[in-house]
């Protein structure tokens, strides 16, 4: 199948979670990004891990490195949970990424030679290495169909970021692509449970 099998995955693994996922966009409000998320009461409400998705979740896609208040708020969830207890888990990670990471967070990891989401893979991986069981870890993603699908076949949390990072002036088309994916992803859950 290929190097798209996770886009099938999506629509197929979609349906069948699809109550699930429609729940999850209702409680959701509109303006979540990750600046709502405060770190001590994550963790006080039985979080020890945190997967982070990297485009929309702590930059605008394609960006080389975080934006600036997503690296303040890392070092709060680092203060919290211990870098140790972080890791990324992107469809995208670019070595230019791992090398800003090792240099800035060097205790946080990033999850790679897995399937790409929304296969359970990279978050039953993160589980292993963080020595926690799936339902231990919170799986911060700004995608339907990928991140958040991904920790509901694993038994993680999922956590919908619907207001992500953009940047039209950096890289216009990948957002516009991006952007109507996402819409199309809230369309496709909010149809599918009509069946």
């Amino acid at each position: 199948m290929g190097s798209y099998s996770h886009i099938l995955a999506g629509f197929s693994l979609g349906f069948h979670h699809r109550s699930i996922l429609q729940r999850l966009l209702a409680d959701t409000p509109s303006d979540t990004g990750i600046l709502r998320l405060d770190p001590e009461v994550l963790h006080a409400s039985g979080i020890s891990v945190l997967a982070l998705d990297f485009d929309g979740v702590l930059a605008g896609h394609g960006s080389p490195v975080p934006l600036p208040e997503a690296v303040a708020w890392m070092k709060r969830c680092e203060a919290v949970f211990g870098g140790t207890q972080i890791f990324i888990l992107s469809n995208k990670p670019t070595e230019g990424r791992r090398h800003w990471f090792a240099e800035n967070f060097p205790a946080m990891r990033f999850i790679s030679g897995v399937r790409k989401k929304p296969y359970p893979d990279g978050l039953l991986k993160t589980a292993e290495l963080a020595g926690v069981p799936p339902s231990a870890i919170l799986m911060v993603d700004d995608r339907l169909l990928t991140g958040c699908l991904a920790a509901l076949v694993a038994g993680a949390r999922p956590c919908y970021i619907r207001r992500p990072y953009v940047s039209f002036t950096f890289r216009p088309f990948a957002e516009l692509f991006f952007w109507l994916l996402r819409s199309g992803e809230r369309s496709f859950v909010r149809i599918i449970t009509l069946f």
